[in-house]
C-alpha cells in the first residue's frame, strides 16, 4: 500500500485470500500479475500486498467499499482467473472481507 503518508485513513476494506497452490505453474505468474494491474485500474481498489512460499499464499488487496469489492469480483476478466485458479493453480483458498477500523503504522 506504499509508504506512511500514501495510506488510505480507515475505514477501508480488506479483501485477504490465502491460498494453497498445486503444482502446476502454467501461466500462474502472468495472470498474477495481470490480475494486480487490472484491479489496481478498478474505481475503489486501494493497494495490495502479497506474500508467498512454494505452496502457501496471502494476498491482501484494499477497497474503499464493499461496492467496489463486489465489482471486482464480478469483472469478467477475474472471473476466468478464479475460474483457472479452480481447476488447476489451487488446492484450496480461502477468502475473508474485513473492515478496517483502525490501523497502527511503524517504520524505523
Amino acid at each position: 500500500m506504499g509508504d506512511h503518508t500514501s495510506r488510505p485513513q480507515p475505514p477501508y476494506y480488506a479483501v485477504i485470500f490465502s491460498s494453497q497452490r498445486t503444482d502446476s505453474d502454467q501461466g500462474y505468474v502472468r495472470m498474477a500479475n495481470k490480475m494486480v494491474e487490472l484491479a489496481s485500474q478498478q474505481n475503489g481498489f486501494l493497494g495490495v500486498e502479497s506474500a508467498r512460499d512454494d505452496q502457501l499464499g496471502i494476498t491482501i488487496s484494499y477497497w474503499n467499499s464493499l461496492e467496489a469489492i463486489k465489482n471486482w469480483k464480478e469483472h469478467a476478466a477475474h472471473q476466468v482467473a478464479q475460474q483457472k485458479g479452480k481447476t488447476e493453480w489451487y488446492k484450496s483458498y480461502t477468502i475473508r472481507v474485513c473492515k478496517v477500523e483502525r490501523e497502527q503504522f511503524f517504520n524505523s
